[in-house]
């Protein structure tokens, strides 16, 4: 097969600090792919929406989030497993840490109420949907803040706190760590609480009945495998869990009893 008439994407953590990172890493894994049979493209595609190359049928690899998979994409990509980071977590899981300015005196969930909040995406398990539910028992008949801000990356919600621009978000463990790492803005804030660990973000490819998706595993594995320890550890990255679709149903279920949380 022609590999130019395929696509891959790795949007989700590709800060341009980690860009030749990934770059790096999609070279390990177009090698390992080709050597199992797919037609991997030669690089990363960067110039389209993450939403349109994830509903893609030429769609080699990608990554997205575990919110849109759930609500949008179940029925026409299948999970080939989901990448473990250094963020003190179990293997392939992830949480939100739910980040305040250092100055502020917010001390405990209760005082969020009345609080400006920044969220990345409507979209988004890490900065919307997960701290609704963690915030459930806060819920009333008002919304529990004053403002939501969206802010439209992670990145762009630790800068909009640290300018006193709004009070509060939740940031996806392995932003946060980038954060730590390459923004500025990251040192002006502290980690006020953690959601619940879930299901990390997944690794998607097209559905066709010509890949086997357990051997674009094997191939990713094998991929990871080889990488320099300098770029794995610039991409947080420390393995490839073997998740399936149906770990994700718990961020159905969750994302469901969320919906009813006026934030």
């Amino acid at each position: 097969m022609d590999a130019g008439a395929f696509v891959a994407t790795l949007p989700m953590y590709d800060w341009p600090e980690v860009r030749a990172a990934n770059d790096e890493l999609w070279n390990c894994l177009r090698v390992s792919l080709r050597d199992h049979g797919f037609p991997a493209p030669e690089r990363l595609e960067r110039g389209e929406p993450a939403d349109d190359l994830w509903r893609s049928r030429n769609l080699v690899l990608g990554q997205t989030c575990g919110l849109p998979f759930v609500r949008d994409l179940m029925q026409t990509v299948s999970v080939v497993g989901t990448p473990s980071y250094e963020i003190e977590c179990g293997a392939g899981s992830y949480f939100s840490a739910i980040v305040v300015r250092n100055d502020s005196d917010i001390e405990d969930i209760a005082d969020l109420k009345g609080r400006r909040l920044a969220y990345n995406s409507p979209c988004s398990q890490s900065g919307y949907a997960g701290l609704a539910y963690h915030l459930r028992d806060l819920a009333g008949d008002a919304p529990i803040f004053s403002e939501k801000i969206q802010s439209g990356s992670h990145r762009e919600s630790v800068r909009m706190i640290a300018g006193d621009k709004a009070d509060v978000a939740a940031i996806d463990a392995v932003a946060w760590r980038l954060a730590q790492r390459h923004e500025p803005a990251a040192s002006g804030l502290r980690v006020l609480a953690l959601t619940e660990p879930l299901p990390g973000l997944p690794m998607i490819c097209a559905r066709n009945n010509g890949w086997s998706v357990d051997r674009m595993h094997l191939a990713v594995v094998e991929a990871m495998a080889t990488l320099e320890p300098d770029i794995a550890d610039a991409l947080l990255l420390n393995g490839f869990a073997p998740y399936s679709e149906s770990d994700y149903s718990v961020i159905a279920r969750r994302a469901e009893r969320a919906q009813g949380v006026a934030l």
